[in-house]
């Protein structure tokens, strides 16, 4: 996602709020604290996408227990630096981010700091929510310097050479991916693993 995209998609912070209850709640809000789902917006209009959990008696929002948590920094400007760092061929420094963003140095160092943290994340974190997962084959054909005589092209589907990888995605979330073995059906069930709930919450599309 370019830059352009960003402001347009997220022209403030109401709108930043809004994506991220989707990502992370969908249709079903639940408290961060202790799970439970009686929770309900709260009534304030001086503190936007703020929540109350009717068990625990706490106040959150969507930020909790993110790398947004407890930042004084617009929303807006996180995204941008997210799509900086991610589009970015080389290493961006904290100067560049800085100036990049028209903020100080040392918050944009703090901001690296934190995104660098969550990207990596132990893929073997379970997936939540619906996840769908398919399977894909790698490697071409030769080049056309390296063929030789007694080259035979690949067949289509499982019945090929080349390398078989297995992917699930979340909707609207992550993807972990794996190499397969020859019996993709056991592949699969391994797969569903770093998957929350039943395999039935698993498309299976082979």
């Amino acid at each position: 996602m370019n830059l352009i995209t960003i402001f347009k998609r997220f022209p403030d912070q109401e709108a930043c709020i809004e994506y991220l209850e989707k990502v992370r709640w969908g249709n079903h809000g639940h408290c961060p604290h202790c799970g439970s789902t009686k929770v309900a917006r709260k009534a304030d209009a001086g503190r936007v996408g703020r929540w109350n959990c009717h068990d625990c008696r706490s106040s959150y929002n969507v930020l909790s227990g993110t790398i947004f948590e407890k930042t004084r920094i617009p929303l807006q400007k996180w995204f941008l630096a997210i799509g900086l760092m991610v589009n970015a061929k080389k290493s961006l420094s904290s100067n560049q981010l800085a100036r990049d963003l028209d903020m100080n140095q040392k918050s944009a160092w703090y901001m690296q700091q934190r995104i660098r943290a969550a990207m990596l994340i132990d893929e073997s974190e379970l997936l939540q929510g619906i996840v769908e997962a398919d399977e894909t084959y790698v490697g071409g054909k030769p080049r056309k310097k390296n063929n030789r005589d007694d080259d035979t092209p690949n067949k289509r589907g499982r019945g090929t050479k080349k390398t078989p990888v297995l992917g699930a995605v979340e909707r609207g979330g992550r993807v972990i991916a794996k190499v397969s073995d020859k019996n993709h059906r056991q592949s699969y069930f391994a797969l569903s693993k770093q998957c929350s709930g039943p395999y039935g919450d698993t498309t299976y599309d082979g």
